[in-house]
């Protein structure tokens, strides 16, 4: 089967590796759809493996094969899944935790957007987001505008974004934003000030840090309300300078949320009722897996600023 792997750093190449044999309590998927190509964090002691390891994650697949042990009453062969975190970019692969994506309800390219889905629910979760709260996301990537749709279906009263980038920004607002602060036109000290007048001089409820850097904390911390939360689901470069004093004036609320927290399948049957409409417009390229350098990897390094989901097909 062919496959991308990962060398080291800007060294990915696709080869042709052997089709993997399936163990007790796996299942065997062909992919569908890749949704999550980069590879900046990856080494060998943060996996535990060893170069070249294969790459990708957020996809989409059809179960072909079964384990011994494997719950026949959940999983069946045909039956399309959408997978936990693993490496994805290949023409099939092993998986031990794939959730059931009801049949006819998602198409295998949306099945692809349910693990970023699931790491928005999850980061809302954990800011104790309820209906009626108002929230800033700052960074309208990926995850910010997944973020925005979440918020939208957990009930927000209003929902400001910040962002870089004419068709991020035009997405943000598509997909449920009231108001987007397009940098550089938007100086931070602008998003404060109007997102204080917006929620009435009292701050945010919620402020959602997606972009990872020392402007958009200390816009954060300024722009929530007193006894509000910040909760940052970014990787960052560079350890931050936190103003304590104003948190701890403010009774700020610090959170961190990783990952999706086992909220995959409460994700998905979202999905099948119609809570996230639209979500295909988030889908702005398609690459095949052997293009995925010239064209795929490019278009994120390169173009970035003009892509939300980029998804990869074998």
């Amino acid at each position: 089967m062919r496959a991308a792997l990962f060398y080291g750093p800007e060294d990915v190449r696709v080869e042709d590796v052997a089709d993997p044999a399936v163990g007790p309590n796996q299942v065997k998927i062909k992919i569908a759809w890749c949704g999550r190509i980069y590879y900046g964090m990856l080494s060998e002691v943060i996996t535990h493996r060893t170069l070249p390891m294969g790459i990708g994650h957020e996809f989409s697949g059809t179960i072909v094969e079964l384990g011994l042990g494997v719950d026949t009453k959940r999983l069946v062969i045909g039956q399309n899944v959408a997978v936990l975190q693993t490496s994805g970019l290949s023409s099939v692969l092993l998986a031990g935790h794939p959730e059931h994506m009801p049949q006819g309800s998602l198409y295998l390219d949306i099945g692809a957007l349910i693990e970023p889905l699931a790491v928005s629910w999850h980061a809302l979760q954990k800011a104790q987001f309820k209906a009626g709260d108002s929230v800033l996301v700052l960074g309208a990537g990926p995850i910010g505008i997944l973020i925005i749709k979440v918020a939208k279906a957990f009930g927000a009263s209003w929902i400001g974004a910040s962002g870089r980038g004419t068709k991020r920004c035009d997405l943000a607002r598509e997909h449920g934003a009231d108001v987007v602060y397009a940098a550089p036109e938007v100086t931070d000290d602008e998003i404060v000030t109007k997102t204080l007048k917006a929620t009435r001089g009292g701050g945010a409820d919620v402020v959602v840090d997606c972009a990872g850097s020392q402007g958009t904390l200390d816009v954060a911390l300024k722009a929530v309300r007193p006894g509000g939360t910040v909760v940052n689901v970014a990787g960052w470069k560079k350890s931050p300078d936190i103003n304590m004093n104003l948190c701890l004036a403010k009774e700020i609320v610090l959170a961190n949320s990783l990952g999706y927290g086992g909220t995959h399948p409460e994700v998905i049957e979202a999905v099948a009722q119609g809570k996230f409409d639209n979500l295909d417009a988030l889908v702005t390229l398609r690459v095949p897996l052997d293009e995925v350098v010239e064209k795929g990897l490019r278009a994120l390094t390169h173009e970035k600023d003009q892509h939300v989901k980029v998804l990869i097909h074998p």
